[in-house]
């Protein structure tokens, strides 16, 4: 597809010389730093930083009703124990 893009002189200049050193015409070289940004995900889809470590411990989750369940079990002995 034929497009028309503005960008500023310097970038066009990066860009041109950057294909002359790669060997490869203006036209692959654009197509295919778009191609890599676009395989990037973007700030708005990107996880936030608040959000890295939510639910980091989800897998804790076994072992905390373990841990649960023996503490109830100690707190019903010692209820019987002061029962008796």
């Amino acid at each position: 597809m034929k497009t028309t893009l503005e960008i500023p002189d310097e970038t066009f200049h990066q860009a041109k010389v950057q294909a002359a050193l790669q060997n490869i015409p203006l036209r692959q070289f654009v197509t295919e730093a778009v191609e890599e940004k676009l395989a990037k995900p973007t700030e708005r889809f990107a996880t936030p930083a608040w959000m890295a470590g939510f639910g980091g411990l989800a897998d804790l989750a076994d072992e905390s009703r373990r841990l649960m369940a023996l503490v109830e079990e100690e707190f019903e002995s010692l209820d019987s124990e002061n029962e008796a």
